[in-house]
């Protein structure tokens, strides 16, 4: 066994989010995700068919529910569980510096 970090191997150059799978098994996957600026393209939501809990380590993000008039910021430590079908958009991420985030999707 061999312990990772997950502020490590953090490209310098993030031209669109990345999404890398940090553990899986039977009906759960745990993500980490990069972004830097990077928003929800327009017209495009998110509508997962199971449960999404994420957390946001660094950086900032604002996501926005479908039906809903604002969009909720994420500061480090920030988290929410989006169940299934809750469409959602990315309305913004921090273009200073990486914003990191982990998914857990469950059924």
């Amino acid at each position: 066994m061999k312990p990772d970090n997950i502020f490590s191997h953090i490209p310098s150059d993030i031209p669109d989010e990345i999404f890398e799978t940090i553990a899986a098994g039977g009906a759960v996957r745990i993500e980490r995700i990069i972004s830097r600026g990077q928003v929800t393209p327009p017209g495009s939501w998110y509508d997962e068919e199971l449960s999404e809990w994420v957390i946001l380590l660094k950086g900032s993000a604002g996501i926005l529910f479908e039906g809903e008039a604002n969009a909720i910021t994420l500061l480090p430590g920030d988290h929410i569980l989006i169940p299934p079908h809750r469409r959602h958009r990315v309305t913004g991420t921090d273009d200073r510096e990486p914003t990191i985030w982990v998914a857990v999707y469950f059924a």
